[in-house]
């Protein structure tokens, strides 16, 4: 049975297969709700020996919704319909075509388990931001024993998800508790407008308060610092100019009310090691709270998502956890499975809920 898991996100969808097939795609949900499904379709399209389905989500809480409930029911029927229009997945000929298509969709929990479509219609809160814990169950598999965090940085957000005795523990299972404890932080590597990382700069022969607008985002001091490759065909920045580090010069000195002219190249590198190393130190106490309530020393961090390479210092920057077993999901599969691997996960889960 070849199961496909979905990570709809407000910024993103992500799709993993079984076999280690894996796709992200853009997609600004509170721009275009309406277009959920025709991307939903493309993806089923992509992915043709599609059976079931896996879905996990955060896109509920995007504004165009009025509340989550909303939200989760929006997605769920979104689905369900695609399942319907899709080529890839057929009927089942000895079902009802609505009983078909439920039979083919379930929904990851912070329960730890799946629920049918009717259910979450019912319980939407319960299935509402649920992909972090989907991931940190399936990754129990490489921690059994001991004690230890998974780390999981992404575009927009980063977990940190404390696990012993092969079982994740964390605090929270809601954003807001999760926000609370430290086990979630909204700091990515790619979106995270800079004005929420810091409130004013280095400059010249003192400090130079940043404008509160999104002129520019994660991805260009970490374009800067050669952390994130280049990418010309890649428009999705704060102002729709390509992923370049002249581009992201650009975007840098608007920051500053400025321009290339006024901000030298080198002064924008100088101001994206500030911000990288304030980003860095914000995520650092939080991997702090959330180690200190391990019962034990710990002795493995998994980690993934597109910010791996920030997780791998913040590990080497804790005394207690830089002489801790890595994981890299991106080393055990592939840095596209690494940036999808929530929806990996719920497509490794799912084989013993159908």
């Amino acid at each position: 049975m070849s199961i496909l898991g979905l990570d709809i996100g407000g910024a993103n969808i992500k799709a993993a297969d079984s076999t280690g097939r894996a796709v992200s795609r853009p997609f600004a949900i509170w721009r275009q709700p309406e277009g959920l499904k025709d991307q939903i379709i493309s993806i089923l399209n992509a992915f043709p020996q599609t059976e079931r389905l896996a879905l996990t989500m955060t896109a509920e809480l995007a504004d165009c919704f009025s509340t989550k409930s909303d939200g989760v029911r929006f997605i769920l029927n979104a689905v369900e319909s695609c399942l319907n229009s899709s080529v890839s997945i057929r009927e089942d000929a000895d079902n009802p075509p609505e009983k078909s298509r439920r039979s083919k969709l379930m929904t990851w929990t912070t329960d730890g388990r799946f629920m049918n479509p009717d259910e979450a219609r019912q319980s939407p809160l319960r299935v509402a931001a649920a992909n972090w814990h989907a991931l940190a169950t399936w990754s129990m598999k490489f921690a059994p024993n001991g004690c230890g965090v998974l780390i999981d940085i992404g575009t927009t957000t980063t977990d940190i998800i404390p696990f012993e005795g092969g079982k994740p523990v964390p605090m929270g299972l809601t954003d807001v508790r999760r926000l609370e404890s430290g086990e979630l932080s909204y700091s990515g590597v790619r979106r995270t407008p800079l004005c929420a990382v810091a409130h004013s700069v280095p400059f010249e022969k003192g400090y130079c308060s940043l404008a509160a607008e999104i002129f520019a985002t994660t991805l260009d001091i970490h374009l800067l610092l050669e952390n994130i490759a280049e990418d010309p065909q890649d428009l999705d920045t704060a102002n729709g100019k390509p992923a370049t580090k002249l581009a992201a010069h650009d975007r840098i000195s608007r920051m500053l009310c400025c321009d290339r002219d006024e901000i030298s190249f080198g002064q924008a590198v100088q101001i994206a090691m500030f911000l990288a190393d304030v980003q860095r130190q914000r995520l650092a106490g939080s991997l702090e709270r959330v180690i200190n309530r391990l019962s034990s020393a710990c002795s493995t961090v998994i980690v993934s998502g597109s910010g791996s390479f920030l997780a791998r210092r913040l590990i080497q920057e804790n005394r207690k956890t830089k002489d801790s077993t890595v994981i890299s999901l991106a080393e055990q599969f592939s840095p596209g499975i690494a940036e999808a691997a929530c929806a990996y996960a719920v497509a490794q889960l799912a084989p013993n809920s159908y």
